[in-house]
């Protein structure tokens, strides 16, 4: 493992597993791996993004970073620059991408570019977080440099800003908008990917849970407990009618991020899956055979993920999802009920008769 100046230093500061060789398939969310690997398969695909990466902005960001930004190395953020090439140590990840410290009251991080991944942290996360939490966010972040998401993330930006600009022609922006929205979705499900990879780094699911904690609630863990904060995602999922699950629809869309007790759920059910089990006993999917990955294999698995989705989901549309796939009759009705949080003629409450007015 080396950096851009070929120095060797640094390894664990605590025993923690390291995972030789493994491919960023171990982890990924289903619905993410299918689309890398169906993207990765497709002829010409990586022409026709170097082709594109002409007209994307990248040398104009890596410059302003260099310009603007404090780059993370051994004189500068010492303490992140051992974090980081611990993250890059655990995960095998050979080449150490550029880091940067951003002056943002927001907490934030990214990780972006065509050619090579560049990861951006800024003020505001570095005081949020404690070191294991922080520890967490960068092995996140490499996660998605180990993953290639830098690349789309990087065109998801540009095309959102390409939207703003044609937006006063009519109907420029629909053709942008409808592939920005897409790539949200697939970048959604890219987040609890890379959610994974830092969990992977962190070795700490309670770290990871802080972390995601404090940026929904700020620095205030005496005010906050992680059990009370994974109830709110219950709650969320199982809530209201299907009004209710249209909203959640609706205002999900324009995020680049899945909420954050989703993102908690998501990651305490993965900890406690045999498949991160294995992963933590040496099992793992390797690098060496990306190239033999089966997209048919990808999208089954997929496929299979959001079938089970629906099963167990309490959502109101995933549940008249159920009721639909298991051949329930009276659809008026069912549709009916579910909308007014009626139960077979009654109120959800399960009083009777009409509401008064």
């Amino acid at each position: 493992m080396t950096d851009a100046n070929g120095s060797t230093e640094h390894l664990p500061g605590r025993n923690r597993r390291r995972f030789p060789g493994i491919s960023s398939r171990a982890y990924e969310h289903p619905a993410d791996r299918s689309a890398l690997v169906a993207l990765r398969k497709l002829s010409g695909f990586d022409t026709a993004f170097k082709a594109l990466s002409g007209l994307l902005p990248e040398r104009s960001l890596r410059l302003l970073f260099l310009s603007d930004s404090v780059r993370v190395d051994d004189d500068q953020f010492a303490h992140l620059y051992a974090m980081l090439r611990d993250a890059c140590y655990i995960l095998d990840l050979e080449k150490v991408p550029p880091m940067y410290v951003t002056q943002d009251p927001k907490p934030n991080a990214m990780c972006i570019g065509m050619d090579e991944p560049i990861i951006v942290v800024t003020t505001g996360l570095i005081e949020l977080l404690d070191e294991e939490e922080m520890r967490a966010v960068i092995g996140h972040e490499v996660g998605h440099a180990l993953s290639g998401h830098s690349v789309y993330r990087t065109i998801l930006l540009f095309l959102t800003g390409l939207a703003a600009k044609v937006a006063w022609i009519p109907l420029g922006s629909v053709a942008i908008m409808a592939v920005v929205t897409a790539l949200r979705e697939w970048f959604r499900k890219s987040e609890l990917s890379a959610d994974r990879a830092g969990l992977l780094v962190g070795q700490d699911l309670r770290a990871s849970m802080r972390g995601l904690m404090k940026i929904a609630g700020g620095n205030h863990l005496h005010e906050m407990n992680v059990d009370a904060f994974l109830k709110q995602a219950d709650e969320y999922e199982a809530a209201g009618d299907l009004r209710d699950s249209v909203l959640k629809i609706l205002n999900v869309l324009p995020r680049s991020h899945p909420f954050t007790t989703v993102r908690a759920a998501e990651l305490r059910k993965w900890a406690a899956s045999r498949d991160y089990q294995r992963i933590m006993d040496g099992h793992y999917d390797r690098r060496e055979d990306d190239k033999e990955a089966s997209v048919y294999e990808s999208f089954r698995q997929s496929a299979s993920h959001y079938s089970e989705t629906v099963r167990t989901s309490k959502d109101p549309l995933m549940g008249l999802l159920r009721d639909l796939g298991d051949g329930a009759g009276d659809l008026g009705g069912k549709l009916r009920d579910r909308f007014t949080g009626r139960q077979g003629g009654r109120e959800a409450g399960g009083s009777t008769g009409s509401a008064a007015s």
